[in-house]
């Protein structure tokens, strides 16, 4: 019968493989959506404004390329989650 053995590095390698990893620059990006979506609404009518959502990730992609320092599919990447989860939080809250 053999016998395995477990490190304490083992278990903190597995610990910090199953933590979400938050994108590079998600946070800022957000921050900005949010800003520029006061003029041009996301969100309207119950309806996603897909144009401004495109528009307002493009508008974010640059800045997050030069504050990560990623590339511009990892920006464009985090941009458009951001804009999406800006967009579901307005289309909710114009509902309630």
């Amino acid at each position: 019968m053999s016998r395995r053995t477990v490190t304490w590095t083992d278990i903190e390698r597995a610990g910090q493989d199953s933590r979400t990893k938050i994108p590079a620059g998600l946070l800022s990006a957000r921050a900005l959506i949010q800003f520029g979506a006061r003029t041009r609404p996301l969100a309207t009518a119950g309806q996603y404004d897909r144009a401004a959502i495109m528009a307002a990730a493009c508008k974010a992609a640059p800045g997050i390329m030069e504050r990560c320092g990623v590339s511009r599919r990892e920006a464009m990447s985090s941009a458009l989650k951001a804009a999406w989860q800006v967009a579901k939080a307005a289309r909710s809250a114009a509902a309630h």
